[in-house]
C-alpha cells in the first residue's frame, strides 16, 4: 500500500507528524479535518491531499490565504518527495515512504569492488586537490543551452542542503540526484563512512530512467581508498587506457565507461565520497563519433558539490546530537521536577496515615476520619497530576458531543466549593443564561476550567478578600464560546506573564507542579481556540477561555471553506 507523511517543520504543531495513505486527507483549523493545525491564518477547511494514479495530489480548497509548494502558490499540486507545504504560517515537509524505504536496499545495488578485482578496470587520468578553484563561469558553458552553470548549480545545492529534511538518507538522495543531472552522469552513489566503525557503506545511490535499476552499480575500491587517503578527487578510465584491452575491439564490445570520485571533506573530517560513472552505449560510439566522458571542469564542479554535501552530513549530526543531548535535560528535567512534587504527595500521604494509624490505636474515629481526608486529598493531587501528564505528554483530537457548557462548568463549581471553603474563599458562579447546547469535548474543557479554577483558588488563598468569580457566555460577533475566572488574588508580575503557559514553570512554589496551565492551553488549542490572561499586580487576575462554536462547522470535511 501507497505511504507517505506529513511532518511539521514550522507552527504550533513543530514536530507532529501525520501519515498519509489512499484514503483522501484534509487540512485545516477546523476539528474534523484529519489534520488540524491550530493556526489562526489558516481556514476551517483549508486544502486536501488525496491519493491517484500512484501519487498524492494537493487541492487548496478554496482557502482564505492560499496555499503553497516550495514558495509557490497553488490550487492543484502532484507532490514530490521533499516538498514543502505552506499554509498560513505553518510549514509541512511532505516525505515519500517510498524514498524512506530505499535507504535499507542502497547497500544491495552498490557492487563495491575489493583490491586487484580483474573486473575493475579503472585507472586514474586526472586528480584534483580541496583547493582547486571553480572555472569561471563562462569556461563552464557548455555547447548545451540547457546545461546549467556552475553558481546556478550551486546555489541549487546549497538550497538543498537548507531545505529540511526527514533524515540524513533523504538530504543524500536530493543532492545526489541533482548532481547526476548537473554533471550528466548515468549513474551515481554516496559512500560515507561509519563514525563507530570506520567502515566504508553506501547511503544514496541515483540512475537514470533508462538504465536497468536492478543493476548494481559497480564502484572500484582501488579509486575510493585513492581518494581516502589523499584526499583528492579523481577521473578515471578504462578501455582506453588500460593496456590489457585492445584498442579498437575492446571499446566496441564493452564501450567506454569514465568515472570521477570526489571526498566529501568536512569541517574536521573526511565524512566519505561521491562517485559517479558514465557508460556510453557502444551504438551511440559507434554513430556519434563524438568523445564521450567528463570534462575537467566537471571534475571540479563535483569537488565543490563533495564538500557541500559533506558540511550537510555535518550539520545534520551535529542537530541530531543537539536534539538528542536537548531531549536527556528534557528528561532529566520532568523526572527531576515529577520527583519533587510526588515525594511531596507522597508525605501528605505518610502524615495522614500515620494519622490513622494512631486513631485506630487510640479508639479515635475522629483522628481516623481526619487523617483519611488527608489522604484522600493527596489521592485527588496523584490523580490531577497523572491526568495532566497524560493529557500534555500526546496528541488527541477532542472527543467532541453534544453538551451545555453551563453544566459542565457547574460541576467543576460543584467539585471545587468544599475546597474553597476550606481555603476560606468564596467561589461565585455566574452562568449565561440563554447559552444554548452545543458541541465540544466536555471531558477536556471540564479539565481545563478546572486546573484554571484551582489556580485562582490558591492565588487568593490567605487574602482579606478572598474572591473567585467564574462566567460563561457567547460572543455573537465571533461566535465564540467563553469561560472567564477572575480572581481577587495578587495578580501576575509582569515579567512572568510570557512563562506561565510554559511547562514546568509555576509561581505557586512547592504547591504546583507547573503543568496545569499548559494543560489548559493545549485542550483549549485542540479546540482551535486560546487562554487569555488580563492581570496587574495587586488588582488580580482574569483568565478567559474561549474557543469557536462548533455546531455551523460542516459535518464533512469535503465541504468549502470560508
Amino acid at each position: 500500500m501507497k505511504r507517505a507523511s506529513l511532518l511539521v517543520v514550522q507552527g504550533a504543531e513543530q514536530g507532529a507528524r501525520f501519515e498519509l495513505g489512499i484514503e483522501p486527507v484534509f487540512i485545516g483549523r477546523g476539528v474534523h479535518n484529519e489534520i488540524r493545525l491550530h493556526d489562526t491564518e489558516v481556514s476551517r477547511v483549508h486544502a486536501s491531499i488525496q491519493f491517484s494514479n500512484d501519487s498524492f495530489t494537493l487541492t487548496d480548497r478554496k482557502s482564505s490565504n492560499g496555499s503553497f509548494v516550495n514558495g509557490k502558490s497553488v490550487s492543484i499540486h502532484p507532490l514530490v518527495d521533499g516538498d514543502q507545504i505552506q499554509v498560513g504560517r505553518s510549514v509541512l515537509l511532505f516525505s515519500d515512504a517510498e524514498h524512506e524505504d530505499r535507504s535499507h536496499t542502497i547497500a544491495d545495488r552498490v557492487q563495491l569492488l575489493q583490491r586487484h578485482d580483474p573486473t575493475d578496470r579503472s585507472s586514474i587520468i586526472s586528480r584534483i586537490g580541496q583547493d582547486s578553484p571553480l572555472p569561471p563561469v563562462a569556461i563552464v558553458a557548455d555547447e548545451d543551452a540547457h546545461s546549467p552553470s556552475n553558481l546556478v548549480v550551486l546555489y541549487r545545492i546549497t538550497e538543498e542542503v537548507a531545505r529540511p529534511t526527514v533524515s540524513m538518507d533523504q538530504l543524500l538522495q536530493r543532492i545526489l540526484d541533482l548532481t547526476i543531472e548537473a554533471i550528466g552522469a548515468d549513474r551515481g552513489c554516496v559512500l560515507l563512512t561509519d563514525p563507530l566503525t570506520g567502515e566504508i557503506r553506501p547511503q544514496a545511490i541515483s540512475q537514470h530512467r533508462g538504465i536497468d535499476q536492478a543493476s548494481r552499480m559497480p564502484v572500484s575500491r582501488t579509486i575510493v581508498d585513492y581518494v581516502f587517503k589523499n584526499n583528492q578527487g579523481v577521473r578515471t578510465a578504462d578501455a582506453q587506457h588500460d593496456s590489457r584491452f585492445d584498442a579498437g575491439r575492446s571499446i566496441v564490445q564493452a564501450g567506454i565507461r569514465e568515472a570521477m570520485c570526489v571526498p566529501m571533506q568536512g569541517r574536521h573530517e573526511l565524512m566519505g565520497v561521491i562517485y559517479v560513472d558514465i557508460t556510453t552505449p557502444v551504438d551511440q560510439l559507434l554513430s556519434t563519433g563524438k568523445p564521450a566522458g567528463f570534462r575537467e571542469d566537471q571534475l571540479r564542479m563535483l569537488v565543490a558539490i563533495g564538500r557541500q554535501a559533506a558540511l550537510a552530513v555535518e550539520n545534520y549530526r551535529y542537530q541530531q546530537a543537539i536534539v538528542k543531548a536537548e531531549r536527556l535535560a528534557a528528561m532529566g528535567q520532568t523526572i527531576a521536577t515529577l520527583s519533587h512534587h510526588i515525594k511531596n504527595i507522597l508525605q501528605g500521604i505518610r502524615g495522614g496515615s500515620y494519622l490513622i494509624d494512631m486513631g485506630l490505636n487510640d479508639h479515635n474515629e475522629d483522628l481516623v476520619r481526619k487523617g483519611w481526608h488527608v489522604v484522600e486529598k493527596n489521592q485527588n493531587k496523584i490523580y490531577n497530576l497523572v491526568m495532566d501528564m497524560l493529557t500534555f505528554s500526546k496528541e488527541r483530537q477532542p472527543a467532541l458531543e453534544r453538551a451545555n457548557l453551563n453544566d459542565t462548568v457547574a460541576d467543576v463549581i460543584e467539585l471545587m466549593q468544599s475546597r474553597a471553603a476550606e481555603c476560606s474563599v468564596i467561589l461565585q458562579y455566574r452562568p449565561d443564561p440563554n447559552l444554548a447546547v452545543s458541541t465540544f469535548d466536555s471531558e477536556g474543557i471540564h479539565r481545563a476550567v478546572l486546573n484554571i479554577v484551582t489556580n485562582a483558588i490558591d492565588a487568593v488563598e490567605g487574602s482579606e478578600r478572598a474572591i473567585v468569580l467564574v462566567e460563561t457566555g457567547h460572543q455573537p460577533d465571533s461566535d465564540m464560546l467563553w469561560v472567564a475566572v477572575s480572581d481577587t488574588g495578587p495578580g501576575i508580575p509582569q515579567d512572568q506573564m510570557g512563562k506561565i503557559f510554559h511547562v514546568f514553570e509555576s509561581t505557586k512554589g512547592a504547591r504546583g507542579t507547573g503543568l496545569g496551565l499548559a494543560v489548559s492551553q493545549k485542550i483549549l488549542r485542540e479546540h482551535g481556540g486560546e487562554i487569555t490572561v488580563e492581570s496587574r499586580p495587586g488588582e488580580g487576575s482574569r483568565f478567559t477561555l474561549a474557543w469557536p462554536r462548533l455546531d455551523d462547522e460542516p459535518s464533512s470535511t469535503a465541504a468549502t471553506t470560508e
